[in-house]
């Protein structure tokens, strides 16, 4: 068994996919529309499905709002080389930083936020601190 992926939902695919390319440097690995069920899913990440864990981005066209996120799901992880760089370029590039990097609370993993253009949190760990 393994994690295949993890689904949100997105009010703007092409700007969520915009995102994670731009920022992360994901590729789309597969994209699709079904007019039938007035949907589209856009798979991301760095590498084939076969044998990584990716984002599904999952677009309702008639949802126009954003989404209730509730208060269960927490944020995507993503290891960095350098967080402290990665949200100084992030910063440049027009993202919001949450929480500059730094060590974590009652730690020394290497952590910061951002958040996504649909509020999704996005936790960064530097690579060598966990």
């Amino acid at each position: 068994m393994r994690i295949l992926h993890t689904m949100i939902r997105v009010n703007n695919l092409d700007e969520s996919i915009k995102f994670y390319e731009d920022f992360f440097s994901m590729q789309v690995l597969r994209r699709q529309d079904y007019p039938e069920g007035k949907f589209s899913l856009a798979f991301i990440g760095y590498g084939d499905e076969q044998s990584n864990t990716v984002i599904e981005l999952t677009h309702n066209w008639e949802t126009t709002d954003y989404y209730d996120h509730g208060n269960a799901f927490g944020h995507i992880a993503i290891e960095v080389d350098d967080a402290y760089q990665t949200c100084d370029d992030i910063k440049k590039m027009g993202g919001k930083v949450l929480r500059e990097a730094g060590p974590m609370m009652h730690g020394t993993i290497v952590i910061a936020f951002i958040e996504d253009p649909n509020g999704y949190k996005i936790e960064l760990i530097q690579k060598g601190t966990y």
